[in-house]
C-alpha cells in the first residue's frame, strides 16, 4: 500500500482513539502501588490452574478471570471457541488475541481466521481482554478503558490478561489439545509477547505489529496525551511490561514477528529493537501502516501456512 494511504489511516485511527481515551479526573493514578506490582516478584506467577471453561451454546463460552478485581462485569471471561468438526481433543489449537478496542478483528476477522485454521485441522479460540466489549464496568464514574489514568489498574489488567490467556491455554491442554499457539494483534501482540516471556508451554506464538515498549507508547503516542498528565512526571519503571526487556520461553524458529514499516502506533525501531533481543526470530517486513496491514492480500493464510506445521507437528501419527 502507498506510504500516504498507509499513515492516512493510522492517523485517523489515531484521532478516533485518542477521542475514546479517559481524561484525568483528579483520581489517585496509584503510581506507587502500580510500581509495587511490577516489582513484586510473583508479578506472572510461575504456574496457573487451568480455566473453569462453561458454553453457552455450541461456540460462546465463559469462565471467571483468576485475577478478580472490583468490577463484576470484568470479572467473567467472554470467548469463542471454533473446534473442529471431528475429534478436536485430538487437534492443536490457537488463540487469537484482539487490539485495543478492537471490535473488526474480534467480532469479524477472527471467526474468519478461525474457519481457516479448522479447515487445516486446528482449533480455534478468541478472547475478550479486560475492560473490552461485554467486560467493560457499567458502573457510574468507571473507567471502562483498558488504557486509563489510574496507573495500577493498566498494570493489574495487562497481568490479568496474560493470567487469563493462560488459563484458558491449559484448560484445552487439559482437553487433550497436543499443543496451543497464539497470534496477537497490536495490544493482542503485546500480551502474547509477555505470555510466551513467563510460559514454556506455548507451541508458537505470531506477534502482529504488537506493542515492543510500552514505555514509549504511553510517553510517545498522541492518543495517550490525555492519560500523561496523571503520571505527575513521575511514569512507572514499566520495564517488565516492555517486550525488549523480556526473553521469550519459547525456540527463536517458533516466534513470527510481523512489522509494519509504515507503522505511527508502533515505532519500527522499537520493533527492530524486539527482533534483535529476541535473536533475531522470523520477521516480516510489510509495506503498511498499523491499520492498513490486516488488509495485506493473502496476509491469512501466509500466517497459517507458517503456524501450521509448528502446531500439526505434535499431533500423533
Amino acid at each position: 500500500m502507498m506510504p500516504g494511504l498507509s499513515r492516512l489511516l493510522d492517523r485517523s485511527a489515531i484521532y478516533l482513539a485518542a477521542a475514546r481515551m479517559p481524561l484525568p479526573d483528579g483520581r489517585d493514578p496509584r503510581l506507587t502501588e502500580a510500581q509495587q506490582v511490577v516489582d513484586s516478584p510473583d508479578f506472572i506467577p510461575a504456574n496457573v490452574e487451568p480455566a473453569k471453561v462453561q458454553f453457552a451454546g455450541a461456540v460462546g463460552f465463559q469462565f471467571e478471570t483468576p485475577r478478580p478485581g472490583p468490577f463484576a462485569e470484568n470479572n467473567t471471561v467472554h470467548g469463542r471457541f471454533y473446534r473442529c468438526a471431528e475429534r478436536w481433543q485430538e487437534r492443536p489449537a490457537i488463540l487469537l488475541l484482539h487490539g485495543w478496542n478492537d471490535a473488526v478483528n474480534h467480532y469479524f476477522r477472527f471467526p474468519f481466521l478461525a474457519a481457516q485454521f479448522n479447515r487445516r485441522g486446528i482449533n480455534a479460540a478468541t478472547l475478550e481482554a479486560p475492560f473490552h466489549f461485554q467486560r467493560s464496568p457499567r458502573q457510574l464514574g468507571a473507567w471502562s478503558n483498558f488504557l486509563c489514568p489510574d496507573i495500577l489498574r493498566t498494570v493489574e489488567a495487562a497481568r490479568q490478561a496474560v493470567a487469563e490467556t493462560r488459563s484458558l491455554a491449559e484448560w484445552i491442554r487439559q482437553q487433550g489439545c497436543p499443543a496451543v499457539g497464539l497470534l496477537g494483534v497490536s495490544l493482542g501482540g503485546w500480551l502474547a509477547g509477555l505470555t510466551v516471556c513467563y510460559d514454556a508451554h506455548f507451541c508458537c506464538a505470531v506477534l502482529l505489529v504488537p506493542v515492543a515498549r510500552l514505555d514509549r507508547m504511553l510517553e510517545e503516542a498522541a492518543f495517550c496525551r490525555g492519560i500523561r498528565p496523571a503520571w505527575q512526571g513521575r511514569p512507572v519503571a514499566v520495564g517488565k511490561l516492555n517486550l525488549t526487556e523480556g526473553r521469550p520461553a519459547l525456540p527463536r524458529q517458533n516466534i513470527l514477528l510481523i512489522e509494519s514499516i509504515h507503522d505511527l502506533f508502533v515505532p519500527v525501531e522499537t520493533m527492530e529493537e524486539l527482533w534483535l533481543a529476541w535473536d533475531q526470530p522470523d520477521i516480516w517486513r510489510l509495506r503498511h501502516g498499523h491499520i492498513s496491514v490486516l488488509a495485506t492480500p493473502g496476509l491469512h493464510g501466509r500466517i497459517i501456512r507458517w503456524m501450521a506445521p509448528r502446531l500439526l507437528a505434535h499431533v500423533a501419527k
